[in-house]
């Protein structure tokens, strides 16, 4: 396998950034907002336990692409094709986004199957495109482009948001449940097309760098692809911190996982917020997120991503305990428990994309270069070992309440922060260099 020594220009860092772009409409409007609302107060028939096959969904297709996803990244470092893998996962997540267009009220199944593709093909490209991190950055300008990366990719969840809803489903909460379902439907199809779209730059500017075994045909290269991930233990040997870092992450991960997968449905089942109110906290959330992911792209710059993840750690814990006491935040403030609901959530949005953008350059930074894809592809599969964790929370819900459940979230926040503490990244950093 050789590098190919090809400069990165302007172009080709934004072509990367777009994908995140692109991909944050769907777990925006799809995953966070828009459909796990209406799959939970439309499609879950009244008296079923919706929230547990929410949880369901989520954590089958985390499933589904924790299989995949470090089969995938070793084929990917041997093959040199991690583009095409890329523009292959994104075409199957646009296809079963849009195909969300004929799921209706009752049609629970249908629905989970349907997420469970889209789903896992979302992550599968987000660890594609995470992968070509490490060829278009070094590790002193990592974190920037990480950040740069992840706070243009709000703007992309807050573009497709607005579209979705002021203008496709604009007047949703006065419409009978026949238009809303029509509104709904209309919403797949966009995001499907915004995402498809949105990607080409993607698809056009950015390089592969990693040049292809020309003697390798296509049964070579899956041999070898089994026969690396059978001695998988060999890697960890190789990557001993990174490997530490890779099961605090998994900890502190799955915390988020459940804000970002139950937020929609916390917002309006726990509480009270309209279509509307929701969707203006959620606007609000995404710009808070995009100068978050901006500020510690820089302050990474200066003080490194491993303490750049532990006072978001901190952020959050902060949060969350705050929404646990939401009615006393609100006296506190002179208003009621929606509205400081909202008020929180601009203030917890600001670790939200650091937190991601920092640990995906950590794993960037304690990584040699011609491993990037595979590793990036254990780094998929530890984001679904810590979505599959995380979905615990929907059956814990529905045991113990919404709100009560949010307890579960500060234990994954404090378990995992504990463990990064002790991830030398000075000694990991010295193992990626030799």
């Amino acid at each position: 396998m050789q590098t190919t020594n090809n400069p990165v220009k302007k172009r080709e860092l934004f072509g990367w950034a777009m994908y995140d772009f692109a991909n944050s409409a769907y777990t925006t409007v799809i995953i966070s907002i828009v459909f796990s609302a209406y799959f939970v107060a439309h499609v879950v028939p009244q008296g079923y336990n919706a929230n547990s096959y929410w949880g369901l969904a989520i954590g089958l297709s985390s499933l589904l692409a924790l299989i995949l996803s470090p089969f995938i990244g070793v084929l990917c470092d041997l093959s040199g094709h991690k583009k095409i893998y890329l523009m292959v996962s994104t075409f199957i997540c646009s296809l079963f986004t849009g195909l969300l267009f004929f799921v209706g009220p009752g049609d629970i199944w249908l629905a989970i199957g349907i997420i469970i593709i889209s789903n896992a093909a979302w992550m599968i490209g987000e660890s594609f495109c995470a992968s070509f991190l490490s060829d278009i950055s070094s590790r002193k300008n990592m974190g920037l482009i990480s950040g740069l990366g992840w706070a243009i990719g709000y703007l992309g969840g807050l573009i497709s948001l607005i579209v979705v809803k002021f203008v496709i489903m604009d007047g949703a909460s006065d419409a009978t449940i026949d238009e809303q379902v029509a509104m709904n439907q209309n919403a797949m199809l966009f995001i499907a097309a915004f995402f498809l779209v949105s990607a080409i730059p993607t698809f056009i500017w950015v390089k592969s760098r990693i040049s292809p075994k020309e003697t390798l045909n296509t049964k070579q290269v899956f041999k070898l692809g089994i026969s690396r991930l059978v001695h998988s233990t060999q890697i960890i040997k190789k990557y001993p911190v990174l490997f530490k870092f890779f099961i605090a992450f998994t900890i502190y991960i799955a915390g988020y996982a459940i804000i970002i997968k139950f937020v929609g449905i916390y917002a309006t089942q726990a509480l009270t917020l309209t279509d509307g109110q929701l969707a203006m906290m959620f606007i609000l959330l995404q710009l808070s997120a995009f100068f978050g992911a901006l500020l510690f792209g820089v302050i990474d710059k200066f003080i490194g991503p491993k303490k750049s993840i532990l006072i978001t750690l901190v952020w959050w814990i902060m949060g969350v305990l705050s929404i646990f006491n939401i009615e006393k935040v609100g006296l506190l403030l002179g208003t009621d428990a929606n509205t400081a609901f909202t008020y929180l959530s601009i203030a917890i949005g600001l670790a939200m994309g650091a937190t991601q953008s920092s640990s995906r350059a950590v794993v960037g930074m304690l990584t040699k270069k011609e491993d990037s894809a595979l590793m990036f592809g254990f780094w998929g599969m530890f984001s679904r070992l810590a979505i599959l964790l995380g979905m615990t929370y929907g059956f814990v819900a529905d045991a113990v309440g919404l709100r009560n459940a949010l307890l579960l979230i500060i234990v994954f926040f404090v378990v995992g922060g504990i463990l990064f503490l002790f991830v030398d990244m000075k000694k990991g950093i010295e193992q990626a260099q030799d």
